[in-house]
């Protein structure tokens, strides 16, 4: 253990409750809005998930850097999340192949976490409570400037951040001489969704969240890809211009996350910010076209209003979350798109839902044929 000693630090919500702790070492304060994910392992893919930018991330398994970290086992360049709280926080790791300890990697990185907090009353409060602004303070600012600075942190809802994790130009993942080639536009892409669809035989090409249309088609792909990402999807107004264009191509288009908000939004389905949001890796979804109950792993903070989806002529819903009956994903019925609210590629997560990238394949494959 690096500190042997370590100071009081507090985190201070919104409505001015406070939770007590103590700081791991890194002297500062951060905000953001606090949320919770119940993944019993697999915290670094969730700490480099772009979908986490602007978050301070409360962890309810709690011991957290038991095993290290990993350069392989990361979904960006950078850790996504403002800061962590979490109950036990391990100085020491056992994995064998751990390149690092979990708070020299926080250290570099410079990011705020507070230990020793009761993350059960926390998660228990934010449950009947809702989603809402906080700071974590190490450093020992007075409460009533915390105070001060915490009003000013903007709302989730209305914030645009996608343009904070997006690729800034242009790149290539998966081998140039594949079968399928992809236009995906990066609104916060995890890496793993990359690896699934290059094991699929496919080179996607990834383009900054803002690219117009026209340049993602001068590369005629064999289909669009929408990537999930951070925030509100509203203020997105130029991508969902590009989405209602990919549509109309009639190519396939796939979307995760905030790509399947972006695709309702396209088809004037509005979406909603969740009381709490899913967050975890083991949330159930009933897939309704197969009848069959998958385990999936989820991130997200906003949903598809399911009114609006279920009157909506050309598009039907084919996933709903078990726990709130909320829209897991859609398909339009006259064009082949389709999307869902949860993460197929895991990383964390079980791989129940992987097949969603098969699918997509096949309806490349399906567009290719009839137009050859």
């Amino acid at each position: 253990m690096k500190y042997t000693t370590r100071p009081q630090a507090l985190l201070l919500l919104a409505d001015g409750t406070l939770f007590y702790g103590k700081s791991i070492g890194i002297s500062g304060t951060t905000f953001g809005e606090v949320c919770f994910n119940t993944g019993m392992t697999g915290y670094q893919e969730v700490f480099t998930d772009p979908s986490y930018f602007g978050q301070i991330m409360v962890t309810t398994n709690a011991h957290i850097g038991n095993y290290g970290v990993n350069a392989s086992e990361v979904e960006s360049d950078q850790i996504m999340i403002s800061g962590l709280v979490c109950k036990n926080f391990s100085f020491t790791h056992s994995r064998p192949d751990s390149e690092s300890d979990l708070f020299t990697y926080f250290e570099k990185q410079n990011v705020v976490a507070i230990s020793d907090v009761d993350t059960r009353a926390l998660v228990s409060y934010i449950r009947d409570h809702g989603a809402q602004n906080a700071v974590i303070c190490t450093d020992g600012t007075p409460v009533d400037e915390l105070k001060r600075q915490l009003a000013l942190v903007p709302d989730m809802k209305g914030l645009e951040l996608a343009s904070k994790v997006s690729a800034t130009k242009p790149y290539t993942f998966g081998a140039t001489e594949a079968t399928y080639h992809i236009a995906a536009l990066d609104l916060g892409i995890k890496r793993n969704i990359l690896r699934n669809l290059a094991q699929r035989d496919c080179c996607i090409h990834v383009f900054p969240y803002d690219t117009p249309f026209e340049t993602l088609a001068s590369l005629q792909p064999d289909g669009y890809f929408l990537s999930n990402g951070p925030g509100d999807p509203d203020p997105l107004v130029q991508v969902q211009e590009t989405a209602r264009q990919m549509i109309a191509s009639n190519k396939p288009v796939f979307g995760i996350c905030l790509g399947h908000q972006i695709l309702a939004l396209a088809n004037g389905v509005p979406t909603y910010k969740m009381f709490n949001g899913h967050r975890g890796i083991n949330h159930p979804v009933m897939n309704i076209l197969t009848g069959k109950g998958e385990i999936t792993s989820q991130n997200h903070g906003f949903a598809v209003d399911r009114e609006a989806l279920e009157n909506h002529a050309d598009l039907e819903i084919t996933h709903f979350h078990l726990n709130d009956q909320t829209v897991a994903g859609m398909r339009m019925k006259s064009k082949p798109c389709f999307s869902v609210q949860y993460h197929p590629e895991a990383s964390p997560g079980p791989h129940d839902a992987s097949y969603l990238f098969d699918q997509f394949i096949e309806a490349i494959q399906q567009a290719k044929s009839v137009n050859a």
